[in-house]
């Protein structure tokens, strides 16, 4: 499995793609925000031969699901969350415009995702892993096979997603990582939702929040 990170938007998020060698991609936590940001991930997957086959949002703030609706608009594909994340997208149209920000509404999924299991794609697999706080049911996806993890706003190198947006819990965010995040190996490298990436065991011993 490939990983592509592009960061999009005045948030600086960061969307992935990840892709194997079936040419079967998912776009993760798409961010693009005006038409350049929207022909950077275009071209991407066209240069590289791929079809999308599954978007995927580890949560639903305004930043992470901006480029929602130009990823069905392209190839027909609806976002899968956990269900508790529907309200947090559907509250996105009512705060964008206060904001200053311009949002195409998002369509809603067909297929929610539990707080456990497996998505797959090509012939690659990702496990859930379910760890909300930052938001009231963040999902985190978990390359085992390649040991790296998409971690949306739970954890970043040397701090962790903040709990002061509706729906965010400072305690259960804590409780997240360190009884669930913190399970996946030391040397699983970490690509969130902003900022660089970093390793499970480099913020167990380094993170100012968790240590």
């Amino acid at each position: 499995m490939n990983l592509k990170k592009f960061t999009f938007n005045p948030y600086q998020e960061n969307t992935y793609v990840l892709f194997d060698e079936t040419g079967a991609c998912v776009i993760i936590d798409p961010g693009m925000y005006d038409g350049a940001e929207q022909n950077q991930l275009v071209n991407f997957i066209k240069e590289h031969n791929l079809k999308p086959t599954l978007l995927l949002n580890t949560h639903c703030h305004i930043d992470h699901v901006l480029g929602n609706k130009f990823v069905f608009d392209q190839w027909g594909l609806k976002p899968q969350f956990h269900k508790g994340e529907l309200y947090v997208l559907q509250a996105v149209a009512g705060y964008a415009p206060q904001m200053g920000m311009h949002y195409d509404l998002s369509p809603e999924p067909d297929t929610f995702l539990p707080e456990t299991g497996t998505v797959n794609f090509g012939g690659s697999t990702l496990e859930l892993v379910f760890a909300p706080g930052h938001s009231p049911a963040h999902l985190c996806f978990y390359a085992k096979e390649e040991n790296f993890l998409i971690g949306g706003d739970v954890l970043f190198y040397q701090s962790i997603g903040r709990t002061d947006l509706p729906g965010g819990n400072h305690q259960q965010l804590i409780t997240s990582i360190k009884e669930t995040v913190f399970l996946l190996p030391d040397d699983c490298e970490v690509f969130p939702g902003h900022g660089q990436s970093t390793t499970i065991g480099f913020e167990k011993m380094n993170n100012p929040f968790l240590v």
